[in-house]
């Protein structure tokens, strides 16, 4: 066998170069097109012209919309600690640091925030985004209540509920609906008003 035949076998046998690149492009497109316009919005050919590819070839990498948008959804969970460790410690200041937690996630990290705030604006409109969405409310920050407060479960169950949905309204009026006084509020003096709300909610009064 020659140089030049050994050295095409090679290149046949491995990646194709590029590859691996291309296709984080479409995902990083993907990811900030479905943060920007939500699921219903974001079509397969407006990604491929982000990425600067054909839609043929988002095809080739993922076969519908449905599944480049649960490949988008990945959320590193090395970066969703947070909750855990705003809940561990003692009662004091527990609702600051739960709010803190939670506007890190959506808000400040963006391996975090963009998904979730893509899964946000599709969940309106689509039943699967709108399942991920509760699944990793469920998952993440009522697991981590129930985890750290003990006691009855149904009531911390609640209470968590009632936490996530008002923490899920604060993160909707500022990233997704953009009421300007939420918008432009800095979030340390939004987690001095709201923290002491949701220590009142998470910790019953003896």
């Amino acid at each position: 066998m020659t140089a030049r035949t050994s050295s095409a076998s090679a290149t046949r046998r491995g990646r194709r170069p590029g590859v691996n690149t291309t296709r984080q492009a479409i995902l990083s497109a993907a990811r900030a097109r479905f943060t920007a316009d939500g699921f219903g919005r974001t079509t397969i050919r407006r990604v491929a012209a982000d990425a600067g590819v054909d839609a043929s070839l988002v095809m080739q990498f993922f076969r519908s919309k449905s599944e480049l948008f649960a490949e988008v959804m990945s959320v590193p969970a090395e970066a969703l600690t947070h909750f855990s460790e705003a809940f561990a410690g003692t009662d004091d200041k527990l609702g600051e640091r739960v709010v803190r937690a939670f506007l890190d996630v959506w808000e400040v990290d963006s391996r975090t925030s963009e998904p979730l705030m893509a899964m946000l604006r599709g969940a309106v409109v689509n039943d699967q985004v709108n399942e991920q969405l509760r699944e990793f409310i469920q998952a993440r920050f009522f697991a981590a209540a129930v985890a750290s407060r003990g006691g009855d479960a149904d009531d911390v169950m609640l209470r968590a509920g009632i936490v996530s949905s008002m923490l899920v309204g604060l993160v909707v009026g500022r990233g997704v609906v953009g009421v300007p006084t939420l918008a432009a509020a800095e979030r340390e003096k939004l987690i001095m008003l709201v923290g002491p709300a949701v220590q009142s909610v998470l910790v019953p009064t003896p």
